[in-house]
C-alpha cells in the first residue's frame, strides 16, 4: 500500500512520521460525530485516526490511483470520497443544517494560495479549520503589519479568520521529504458582527493595489482609488507604504470609498 509513487504535478509529499501524525490530530481535536472534511488524504496517514475518532469523514482527493486505495480501505460507511480538484469544490455540499463544517489537511505547496482564498469563501458555515502549509506561506498567514512577511495574505485571511500557527514539521517528517520546513496553522472565522467591510470586493481591489508593488508609497499604489483629500479625511500619512496598514485601517480605507457620494462599485 505505500508503494505510491508522489506525483509533482498534484504536489504530494506524505506524511509518515507517526508522532508528527499523533501530535497534528490531537490538536484538531476530532470528536465523534463532527462533520469534517480533508483535503488531500493522500496514503490515509491523516485519515485513518480521524476516520478512528470520528466515525465518518470527508475526503476532497484529485488522484483517482489514491481514491482506489481509499475504496479498499475504508468503507462508505466510514469514509466519503468527492473525487475532484478542492480548488473546484463547493464546499457548501458538506454543511449540514444547523452543523458547522470542520476542514482539515495537508494542504499541496503549489496550490496553497488560491485554495486559502476558495476556502474563505465557505468561513460563514465553518467552525474552523486547520492545515499543514510551507511555514514561508504560514508566516505570512500570521504575520503582523510592518514585518517583511506581511502582505495580501495577510491582511485578506486575518480579516476573515483568527490565525494561529501552532507548530512547525521538519522535512523528514514526510515522504518524499520537502526540501522546506512545514507548519500546522489554525483558522478560525470570526463572528459576523467582526465583518465591517461593507463590500469585500472593495477591499480585496484596495488590499491588492496596496501591496502590488511594495516599495511604492500608498499615495502611488492607491492613487486610482484615494485623493489626497481622502487620505487627510482617513488621517492616513500617503507616504507610508501597504505594510504600514492594519486590516483595520484597510476596512477604513475599503469603507470610505464605498460611502463617497456618487461611489460607483
Amino acid at each position: 500500500m505505500n508503494d505510491h509513487r508522489a506525483r509533482k504535478r498534484f504536489g504530494q509529499n506524505f506524511l509518515t512520521d507517526p508522532n508528527i501524525i499523533r501530535k497534528i490530530i490531537d490538536a484538531i481535536r476530532p470528536l465523534a460525530g463532527e462533520t469534517m472534511v480533508e483535503i488531500g488524504p493522500g496514503l490515509a496517514a491523516m485519515t485513518a485516526p480521524l476516520v478512528e475518532r470520528l466515525g465518518h469523514l470527508h475526503v476532497v482527493e484529485i488522484d483517482r490511483d489514491l481514491i482506489a486505495r481509499l475504496r479498499e480501505r475504508f468503507t462508505a460507511e466510514q469514509l466519503t470520497i468527492h473525487e475532484g480538484d478542492a480548488l473546484r469544490f463547493d464546499f457548501n455540499r458538506l454543511m449540514d443544517a444547523g452543523q458547522s463544517l470542520r476542514v482539515v489537511g495537508n494542504l499541496p505547496y503549489n496550490i496553497s494560495t488560491p485554495l486559502l482564498f476558495h476556502l474563505a469563501e465557505f468561513a460563514d458555515r465553518v467552525a474552523d479549520m486547520t492545515f499543514m502549509l510551507q511555514k514561508e506561506v504560514v508566516m505570512r498567514m500570521v504575520a503582523e503589519p510592518d514585518t517583511p512577511d506581511y502582505g495580501r495574505l495577510s491582511v485578506m485571511l486575518q480579516y476573515r479568520f483568527r490565525m494561529g500557527r501552532l507548530f512547525d514539521v521538519p522535512p523528514g517528517a514526510f515522504n518524499p521529504a520537502p526540501k522546506v520546513t512545514s507548519s500546522i496553522v489554525r483558522m478560525i472565522p470570526w463572528p459576523a458582527e467582526k465583518l465591517t467591510a461593507i463590500d469585500e470586493g472593495v477591499l480585496a481591489r484596495v488590499v491588492t493595489a496596496a501591496f502590488g508593488q511594495r516599495r511604492k508609497t500608498l499615495r502611488n499604489t492607491l492613487r486610482d482609488h484615494l485623493s489626497l483629500e481622502d487620505f487627510a479625511a482617513l488621517d492616513i500619512d500617503p507616504g507610508l507604504r501597504g505594510e504600514r496598514l492594519s486590516v483595520a485601517d484597510f476596512v477604513r480605507i475599503a469603507n470610505h470609498m464605498v460611502a463617497r457620494p456618487g461611489e460607483c462599485r
